[in-house]
């Protein structure tokens, strides 16, 4: 069995108080419990989460002082007595579910992510802004030894959420699906996730960068709401019969695109809220959501089984994450890029720098 050699101590970015920043700083590495892996982390993706968790938007308590981040790619260099399927020297990566109880009624129907006892990476525990990180070993993923780990990184979380959203909406081979919110780091890959399924994409972002990176992942129409004077036609417009999609993915950072969705979603359709803006409402009217037959839902996180398959779509060649990659010593200044809305695509950051 192959030893690592692990240090007392480690870099990490730490929130010390509700509102940042983040503070570049040395932490003690911990060591893992009967049931844990220990994770060498290697690269980590940042999620609009892990600036809600730093800014406190959302009435869940974060632990403070907490190291965030949820989409952590590494090796496993130690693990506890009661670990039996990974080894040392494996590929695994660290997701927003941290652990479960894996015995109340929802773990035990594979609804692991609304267990009342979930731990949550980068939130209630600390993620994978730091060099080792601590996970229960029934919940990491697990990564093949071909994967490259800067690039798979990002599919831990956002890979994941877009293709239990695709899911969760119903939408079948041929069927159109509205992304909105699609040239950030989610709809990039929420995109791919859908035209390997057969679904046909119609993507809603703003300004012409976001719209040719769109294009070129294999949204079939790009609407921008920058310059549209009447999104709700445009979106049915870009729709083959003109009926509009029959879904859309909810992954805006504001509260306005919501209130549309239900306008152009075609009937039957569904519309899935997947991105939680702060402080937002959803408002949809009773009459047209009656006769019109629509369903309106939340798609959280996937379970180990949706996790496997999104990782099966990476491995097998079908998503190709855009990144860029910083070092974890600059997380700060992909925050403010988010907070100015200029992230288009995903960051990774190298926890080595």
């Amino acid at each position: 069995m192959t030893k690592f050699e692990i240090p007392s101590e480690q870099w990490a970015q730490v929130v010390e108080k509700s509102g940042g920043p983040v503070s570049y700083k040395k932490i003690p590495v911990q060591k893992p419990g009967p049931d844990e892996v220990l994770i060498n982390v290697k690269y980590s993706g940042v999620c609009h989460t892990d600036l809600h968790a730093m800014m406190g938007d959302w009435p869940l308590p974060t632990k403070l002082p907490l190291v965030g981040g949820h989409e952590g790619a590494g090796v496993v260099v130690a693990k506890g007595e009661l670990v039996g399927d990974l080894e040392l020297g494996d590929y695994a990566g660290i997701k927003w579910l941290n652990g479960s109880c894996l015995a109340c009624g929802f773990c035990m129907q594979a609804d692991e992510s609304l267990c009342p006892r979930a731990l949550l990476s980068g939130y209630t525990v600390d993620g994978s802004f730091q060099q080792y990180a601590i996970a229960k070993a029934t919940h990491v993923a697990r990564i093949p030894k071909d994967c490259n780990l800067e690039a798979i990184a990002p599919v831990l979380c956002a890979g994941i959420t877009v293709y239990k959203g695709l899911k969760e909406s119903g939408a079948r081979a041929g069927q159109h699906v509205a992304v909105v919110g699609a040239g950030g780091g989610l709809g990039s890959m929420a995109i791919q996730y859908a035209r390997a399924m057969g679904l046909r994409v119609v993507a809603i972002d703003g300004g012409r960068e976001k719209g040719e990176s769109c294009r070129s992942l294999g949204a079939e129409a790009y609407v921008d709401y920058t310059s549209s004077a009447d999104i709700v036609a445009d979106v049915k417009k870009a729709t083959s019969d003109g009926l509009g999609p029959h879904a859309v993915l909810l992954l805006a950072v504001s509260e306005k695109p919501f209130q549309q969705a239900t306008e152009y979603v075609r009937s039957r359709g569904a519309v899935v809220c997947i991105s939680m803006p702060a402080k937002a409402f959803f408002r949809a009217p009773v009459f047209d959501t009656v006769v019109r037959m629509l369903t309106i839902k939340g798609s959280y996180v996937g379970n180990r089984q949706d996790t496997q398959e999104a990782i099966d779509f990476f491995h097998r060649g079908l998503i190709k994450v855009p990144y860029k990659t910083v070092g974890l010593s600059k997380l700060q200044d992909v925050y403010k890029l988010m907070q100015e809305n200029k992230v288009v695509g995903r960051y990774v950051v190298d926890t080595s720098r």
